[in-house]
């Protein structure tokens, strides 16, 4: 599984603006890709929605090394149902830290050296109070189980990932492909896991020769695939290919060849630029204030 690494977690966001505010100017991110739809992905990037959205892709460096966040925003979408589905990021940043305390971003200590603060939206975000690191700050995603015994078997016998940690008081596990790559934590949440309507995605790289055998693993064990292999494109950027699975407890996860998402995944260093002016061009809110309508909640 050498040649397997983990890639971005999916976020719908209803309030653009400020979830932007929030990765730039509390988290330090930088914009590193930003892109428009007219029409919703063939593989539900979006979610089951198929209208116009975008794609933000956001984090502290390249998707080559670094593990980030894609903001995908409905264009219709008021407001997102949160579940008990995303547990948080944890990210390792004093300057996060620092930058929400002078934002008067609400911010709390929940044990020593480690705050809490959401994204908006209600999305939780760990913020461990040390020196940024020098590879990836981004430490870990944590999700929500119901059997982790039946979890930890699905993500490390079936996709491969090694099992780093294992926390029987608190029923948690550390899976990952490699030490210098973000993190999997499964929590053990004693109960059923509800991803309500703001349901995330994690996506994965591996070489494109694999994405048929895990294909074929997933229909031997009579797991869910959500998407068999397709090909997605992306207007003026490379084609790539991707297949979608569920696990045991409906977590969606995207694997994508990395040899076309190398390709696909540069920065743009107009990124930021892009998303400012989608954001200025976008009328919405103006739309159905105008027609006395509330905008709808998914």
């Amino acid at each position: 599984m050498g040649g397997r690494r983990a890639l971005h977690y999916v976020l719908k966001v209803a309030d653009r603006p400020q979830t932007a505010r929030f990765f730039r100017d509390v988290l330090g991110m930088k914009v590193l890709r930003h892109e428009e739809f007219e029409e919703g992905c063939k593989a539900t990037c979006n979610g089951p929605y198929d209208g116009k959205w975008s794609k933000t892709m956001i984090g502290y460096g390249s998707e080559d090394s670094h593990f980030v966040v894609e903001l995908t925003y409905n264009y219709g979408v008021g407001e997102y149902r949160l579940g008990n589905d995303f547990l948080g990021l944890t990210l390792q940043s004093s300057q996060a830290v620092v930058n929400a305390k002078k934002m008067n971003w609400p911010l709390s200590e929940v044990s020593p050296g480690l705050f809490q603060t959401e994204a908006p939206g209600g999305y939780k975000f760990f913020l461990e109070d040390k020196t940024q690191a020098s590879t990836d700050p981004v430490q870990k995603v944590t999700v929500a189980v119901s059997n982790l015994q039946r979890s930890t078997a699905y993500w490390s016998d079936l996709l491969g990932l090694r099992v780093y940690h294992e926390d029987k008081a608190k029923k948690s596990v550390l899976l990952g492909y490699a030490d210098n790559q973000c993190k999997l934590e499964l929590q053990d949440i004693g109960g059923p896991v509800d991803h309500a309507t703001a349901f995330g995605r994690i996506a994965f790289a591996c070489p494109k020769n694999e994405l048929p055998a895990i294909e074929a693993t997933m229909k031997r064990e009579n797991q869910k695939i959500l998407t068999p292999l397709v090909s997605l494109d992306t207007p003026g950027k490379a084609t790539v290919q991707v297949v979608i699975l569920a696990d045991p407890d409906g977590h969606e996860i995207c694997f994508v060849e990395d040899e076309a998402f190398r390709e696909l995944s540069q920065f743009d260093p107009k990124a930021d630029q892009l998303l400012n002016d989608a954001m200025s061009a976008d009328k919405s809110d103006e739309w159905f204030a105008k027609h006395q309508r509330q905008k709808p909640t998914a």
